[in-house]
């Protein structure tokens, strides 16, 4: 199984970023951050790179449930979501973070239950891009 889960889209940007955040907001999921990958490398290192920002998504109901669970899972959350320009291609990729591979490493079966749950609503929410 792969660490994450994906879908390349014949988008623009901004719809592709638009369109992932209402489709998790559907599911039950909130954006807590925003990494602009491409603005920060060229702040920071002066470094050109394609359009790549990374959000940080949540479900505070499986977020507190996980907390209560093991208190160190925030090293894991929030769920990343990646949106990024496919050099080459008029397509974009939108990538989530698979929850299940994730939560493997912490070898709690319980945290595992909450991540199949988890990974059927990150599934919906990147099929209907």
């Amino acid at each position: 199984m792969s660490y994450y889960i994906s879908k390349k889209i014949n988008s623009t940007f901004d719809e592709a970023e638009n369109k992932i955040i209402e489709e998790l907001k559907k599911v039950g999921f909130g954006i807590l951050t925003e990494i602009n990958v491409q603005e920060t490398l060229k702040k920071k290192l002066n470094a050109d790179f394609r359009r790549y920002k990374i959000l940080g998504a949540c479900n505070p109901h499986y977020a507190h449930n996980a907390l209560q669970l093991e208190d160190k899972i925030g090293v894991l959350l929030p769920c990343s979501v990646i949106i990024q320009e496919l050099e080459g291609s008029d397509e974009i990729e939108v990538a989530i973070m698979n929850p299940i591979e994730a939560m493997k490493a912490v070898g709690n079966s319980e945290l595992l239950k909450y991540a199949e749950e988890i990974e059927v609503k990150l599934n919906s929410a990147i099929n209907y891009l």
